[in-house]
């Protein structure tokens, strides 16, 4: 596949994951809507990071930063949609892997933020050591949400729902933010880029993100109590 055939494809899939994600976040919890876009949401999440990894690795000198964003995403997708389909909920080896992985991709953040913060600019392959130290504080959060998870054993249905909703949401939040803030833009007229307009849908989704968690966790379960990981 050409570099240009790939880069429509993620854009293509990144369109169709924003929109998917949207609707399986605003349709009732559980029922056939919700699941049929969440369905759409995950195997277009999936082709989008995937693909943008892929692209990162092969410009390096430009878009190394979006390979190391893909397998973020990739993993805040693949974890949240796997804790949804826990059948005794209990983490098992699935989520040791992921762990492992996670932290590989931190640890490659963060030796790209100390390398920038070396540099004379401050900058490394056109980044700023604040964008990889994001991204690596993103992974940080999901290992250690895993390691807790492992550590505790069993969670209440609450938590295990809470666990996939903001991994899933993280990994939303990082699709609406390159789509209107990110590469995504250079869709839409300048005008709307240089309002500021764009930067709205980041703010709604980590509001609705904070809203939908905290109505997750309020629903108390008398059974295996616990944190959401």
């Amino acid at each position: 596949m050409s570099s240009e055939l790939l880069s429509l494809f993620h854009i293509l899939s990144g369109t169709i994951c924003v929109g998917a994600g949207g609707v399986a976040f605003l349709a009732p919890k559980g029922k056939p809507v919700h699941r049929a876009a969440g369905t759409v949401f995950l195997v277009s999440m999936l082709a989008t990071a995937l693909s943008g990894a892929v692209i990162g690795i092969l410009e390096p000198e430009r878009l190394l930063i979006t390979a190391f964003a893909g397998l973020l995403a990739a993993y805040l997708v693949l974890t949240g949609w796997r804790t949804a389909r826990w059948r005794s909920n209990r983490p098992g080896g699935f989520e040791w892997n992921a762990m492992a992985a996670i932290l590989a991709c931190m640890a490659g953040l963060v030796t790209l933020a100390v390398l920038a913060l070396q540099s004379e600019s401050g900058r490394l392959l056109g980044f700023a050591a604040e964008d990889y130290l994001m991204l690596a504080m993103m992974s940080a959060l999901g290992a250690v949400a895993d390691l807790t998870l492992l550590m505790r054993g069993p969670v209440s249905r609450p938590h295990r729902i809470a666990r996939h909703l903001w991994r899933m949401g993280l990994a939303y939040f990082i699709a609406v933010g390159s789509f209107f803030t990110g590469p995504g833009a250079r869709v839409f007229p300048e005008a709307l880029r240089e309002s500021g307009l764009l930067s709205a849908p980041e703010g709604i989704t980590a509001l609705m993100i904070l809203v939908f968690l905290v109505r997750t966790l309020l629903k108390r379960s008398p059974r295996h109590p616990g944190g959401a990981s």
